[in-house]
C-alpha cells in the first residue's frame, strides 16, 4: 500500500488515516524511525496501558514493608 504526506514547515506530518486504522495507531503511540541501507523504516511501539503492565512485576508479601526494604537499601 503506497501513502503519501507532506512535511509541513514545522517539520511535522501526518500518518494516513488508513494506516492508522489498520495498524490501530492512537495518541501516545511512539514512531521509531531507523536508517538502513534501503532507506528509512518506520515503526509503531503502542503505549502501554495499566491492563498491559498488570502482572509483570511479582511481589511477594506486603507492599508497604517491600516499599521500606527498597528505600533502606536492603532489597
Amino acid at each position: 500500500m503506497l501513502s503519501e504526506t507532506v512535511i509541513s514547515k514545522g517539520y511535522q506530518t501526518v500518518v494516513p488515516a488508513k494506516i492508522r486504522k489498520s495498524h490501530k495507531i492512537m495518541p501516545g503511540d511512539v514512531l521509531e524511525w531507523t536508517e538502513n541501507e534501503k532507506g528509512i523504516l518506520v515503526q509503531v511501539r503502542k503505549k502501554r496501558t495499566l491492563k498491559d503492565i498488570i502482572g509483570i512485576v511479582k511481589t511477594e508479601g506486603d507492599a508497604v514493608e517491600s516499599k521500606k526494604l527498597l528505600q533502606k537499601g536492603l532489597k
